[in-house]
C-alpha cells in the first residue's frame, strides 16, 4: 500500500512539473536543435528549391538551336515559348529533354507566387552553382511575375524558385517523329517530340516491314534524337516503339514512317502516353 502511494505521488509531481513548464516558458524545459526552415516549409509538399536565370530575348524562347533539337517549334503551341534550359540534373545528357515542370517564385515582391509550367528544351552547361537550375526563356521567367512586373523580375539576377516535376499534356498532339536530314536507306535518325506523361524518353526501338517479331534498339544520339545504322537497307514502313524514362510505359507507333519517307519530314503517330 505504501509503495502504491509513493508511485502515485511521483506521477502527480511529474504531471505538475510538465504543466509548470508549459505555463512558464518552454525554452527553459528543453533545448531543441535548430531547425532548417526551408526543409520544414517544404517537407509536407512536393515542391523543392532551385535556382533560376533567363536567357535570350526578354519575350523570346531562349535560342533557335537548343540542345534538344526542337528548333523554332518552341515559339509555337504547345511549347509557346514556355521553355527552359536545364542544368546537369535536369538535362540528363539529353534524356531530360521534354520533361515538364511547374515553377513559381515567392522570394521577391514582384513574384506572383502562382505556378507556371515549362518544358526542358535546352542545356545550360554552366549552371552548376545549385544542384538544380533552370535557365528559363525570357517569356517563362517573366510569367512568374505579377501583372506588369515582368521586366522588374527579370532584373533580379539569380532567383530562388520552387519547382516540381509534373506530367506533360500536349492536348491535341500525338508522339511525332521528325526524320533527321542525314538519314538514308542504311542510317535512320529521328527527333521524338510531344510525349505526354513523363515527357522523357528512356528507349526507342525500330521494327521493319514484314518483321512482326524483331525490335532493334536505337542509340541515343543527342538531345531528343535517336539513331540506328544497319548494313542492309531498311524496309519501310517502319514502326517505332518508345519507352518513357521514369515510368517505363511503352507506346507503339505502327508503320509511322511510310514507304518513300523523306529526310527532314515530320510524321505523326496516332498514339501517346497516358496522363
Amino acid at each position: 500500500m505504501a509503495v502504491l502511494v509513493v508511485v502515485r505521488y511521483y506521477m502527480i509531481v511529474n504531471v505538475l512539473f510538465a504543466l509548470t513548464c508549459l505555463l512558464l516558458n518552454l525554452t527553459h524545459c528543453f533545448s531543441p536543435k535548430k531547425l532548417n526552415v526551408s526543409a520544414v516549409t517544404t517537407s509536407n509538399s512536393d515542391w523543392s528549391i532551385a535556382g533560376a536565370t533567363w536567357y535570350g530575348d526578354p519575350n523570346g524562347y531562349g535560342s533557335d538551336g537548343g540542345a534538344c533539337g526542337y528548333g523554332t517549334a518552341l515559339a509555337q503551341p504547345p511549347f509557346s515559348k514556355m521553355v527552359s534550359a536545364g542544368g546537369t540534373s535536369l538535362f540528363k545528357s539529353g534524356k531530360g529533354c521534354g520533361a515538364c515542370y511547374q515553377i513559381k517564385c515567392t522570394s521577391k515582391s514582384e513574384c506572383s507566387k502562382n505556378p507556371v509550367t515549362v518544358v526542358i528544351t535546352d542545356e545550360c552547361p554552366g549552371c552548376v552553382t545549385e544542384s538544380v537550375h533552370f535557365d528559363l526563356s525570357g517569356t517563362a521567367f517573366g510569367a512568374m511575375a505579377i501583372s506588369g512586373q515582368s521586366s522588374q523580375l527579370r532584373g533580379a539576377g539569380v532567383l530562388e524558385i520552387l519547382y516540381r516535376k509534373v506530367e506533360c499534356n500536349y492536348i491535341g498532339k500525338t508522339v511525332t517523329f521528325q526524320v533527321d536530314e542525314g538519314s538514308n536507306a542504311n542510317y535512320f535518325a529521328a527527333l521524338v517530340e510531344y510525349e505526354d506523361g513523363d515527357g522523357e524518353i528512356g528507349r526507342v526501338e525500330l521494327k521493319q516491314a514484314l518483321d512482326s517479331d524483331t525490335w532493334i534498339s536505337m542509340s541515343h544520339l543527342w538531345g531528343a534524337v535517336w539513331k540506328l545504322a544497319v548494313s542492309s537497307p531498311l524496309r519501310a514502313p517502319l514502326s517505332l516503339r518508345v519507352t518513357s524514362l521514369d515510368s517505363g510505359e511503352t507506346v507503339v507507333a505502327t508503320d509511322v514512317i511510310p514507304a518513300g519517307w523523306q529526310p527532314g519530314a515530320k510524321y505523326k503517330s496516332n498514339v501517346n502516353f497516358q496522363v
